[in-house]
This record gives structure tokens, sequence and C-alpha cells, in this order.
């Protein structure tokens, strides 16, 4: 997916979003179904030089609800048991970083590989996996394909907040009602 361009209008709505003024928003790299910004490229470096390596930003308040309460219900800790074994999903998670870090070398180079989400070692953040995933599309990282499919068929955001064509959990081979019980008291 390619970014689009950022006006005055997206900014508002992201200020509005975000209830902050947003700081080095290049681009709008993820529009929602219904129109809303839902994911900003941002520059490596902020306009007061601070040093920024999060170059997918999570604004849609649905969308970060979503990411929080995927958190509270151990979908990391599901992920990192799968990353620790799991082969082929070490090559997807060290290639997505190595994308990810590339993108934001060929904006600005920080001189640090550290890329976001724990990636490539760990599952830290669902917020960037899942923008990231938005971002570029589901066929990037699959730990973010895979948050994004449970937002949309576990939180009910398929065709709102997130495409209503996103790969399903069970496209992808997983029950979106695993963590139900951990999911129910993230909700309340």
């Amino acid at each position: 997916m390619s970014a689009m361009t950022v006006n005055d209008a997206d900014l508002a709505a992201v200020e509005k979003q975000l209830g902050r003024e947003p700081r080095g928003v290049l681009a709008i790299s993820y529009r929602s179904p219904d129109g809303a910004p839902g994911v900003v490229k941002t520059a490596p470096r902020l306009p007061d030089g601070t040093p920024f390596p999060t170059l997918y930003y999570l604004t849609d308040p649905r969308l970060t609800g979503e990411a929080s309460r995927l958190e509270v219900a151990h979908v990391m800790k599901w992920m990192e048991e799968r990353l620790a074994t799991d082969e082929s999903l070490q090559a997807d998670y060290r290639a997505a970083h190595e994308h990810y870090l590339a993108e934001r070398n060929a904006l600005e180079d920080l001189g640090t590989d550290f890329t976001g989400g724990g990636m490539p070692e760990r599952v830290k953040c669902l917020h960037v996996l899942i923008a990231y995933a938005l971002a570029e599309g589901p066929d990037r990282v699959r730990f973010g394909t895979e948050a994004v499919a449970l937002a949309a068929d576990r939180g009910g955001l398929r065709g709102t907040a997130i495409p209503a064509d996103w790969p399903t959990c069970a496209e992808l081979g997983f029950d979106a009602h695993q963590f139900d019980d951990l999911y129910q008291e993230a909700a309340k």
C-alpha cells in the first residue's frame, strides 16, 4: 500500500483522534473504509530534533482501543510463544523488521536498528504491529496481519475501521475466540 498525502483537514482529524497536536506527520499511510485517518507515517526525527523511530503510528481510537484490549488479553504472549519455536514466523518477523528499518532509513538513518513492536526478537506492542500491517498491507508482517484480523473479527471493526476484505482469523488458521475470557475482562 502506498502512503497518501496529508492535508490540514487530515492533521485536524488526527489531532482530534490523539487529543494533542500530531508531530512529524509526513503522510496518512492508512485511511479506514469509512474515511478516517488510521495510521500516520512519521518523520524519523521530530521537528524539535527528537529521534522518533516509530515510522507508522496508529491514530484511530477504535484501532488503538482494540489494540489495547488485545494486549490485555495476552495476544502478545501467544505470539511470542509461537515466535520462539516457529522458524517461518522468525523469518517473517526478521524480514518485516528489515523492511521497516529500510523504509525509515530511506527518510533518515537514525543510526539504530530499533524498529518497534519488539521486532525482530519480541512481540512487545500490538499498536505498532497493527499500524505497520494496515500501512503496508496484509502480506508484510504476519503478526500484524493476525492482530488486525483479531481486531476485525473479535473487535467488530471489519468494514468500518478495517477493510472488509482483510484476511479473517479462520483464513489465517486460528480461532478468533481463543482469547474470549481474557478479552471479556479487557473490554470491561
